[in-house]
C-alpha cells in the first residue's frame, strides 16, 4: 500500500501547491482575454466609424466636462476631455474632444457640428455667437 502522506500542511497531498499553478494560470488567461476583447471593441469601433459618412449640423454646445484619472503615489493623472452638443432635432451627443479644442468652446455656443459616427472633427462657431 502507497503512502500519499498525510493532506494539509506538510503533507506531500498540499492541495494549496496544486491548486497554485491552475490559479496564476486562469488569472493570466483572464488578463490576456480583456486587452483582447478592449482590442478588439476599440478597433471595431473604429471601422464603424471609418463606414459612417461625416455630417455637419447646425448644434449647440450644452455642456463640457472632464475626466481625470491616477495622479497618486508619484504616477501622472490623465485627463479626458467630453462636449456635449444638443442638435436641432433636440437630440444630445457626447464626444471626447482634445485639450485644445475643449478651452475652445464655449456653453451656449452655436455653430456647425462636424463628427463621423461617434468620432468628432471638429465645431465652427456662427459669427454671430462669437464674442470679442
Amino acid at each position: 500500500m502507497e503512502d500519499f502522506g498525510e493532506p494539509g500542511f506538510g503533507g506531500s497531498g498540499d492541495l494549496m501547491f496544486d491548486i497554485m499553478p491552475i490559479f496564476i494560470g486562469a488569472v493570466f488567461v483572464i488578463v490576456i482575454s480583456i486587452f483582447v476583447i478592449v482590442i478588439v471593441k476599440g478597433i471595431s469601433q473604429w471601422n464603424s466609424n471609418n463606414k459612417q459618412s461625416v455630417l455637419s449640423v447646425a448644434a449647440e454646445v450644452v455642456t463640457k466636462r472632464s475626466e481625470v484619472s491616477g495622479g497618486s503615489n508619484e504616477t501622472s493623472a490623465s485627463t479626458w476631455y467630453y462636449a456635449t452638443f444638443q442638435v436641432e432635432s433636440g437630440d444630445r451627443m457626447e464626444f471626447h474632444v482634445k485639450a485644445q479644442e475643449y478651452g475652445m468652446l464655449v456653453e451656449e455656443d452655436k455653430g456647425t457640428l462636424t463628427f463621423q459616427g461617434t468620432r468628432y472633427l471638429g465645431f465652427e462657431r456662427n459669427r454671430q455667437s462669437q464674442s470679442v
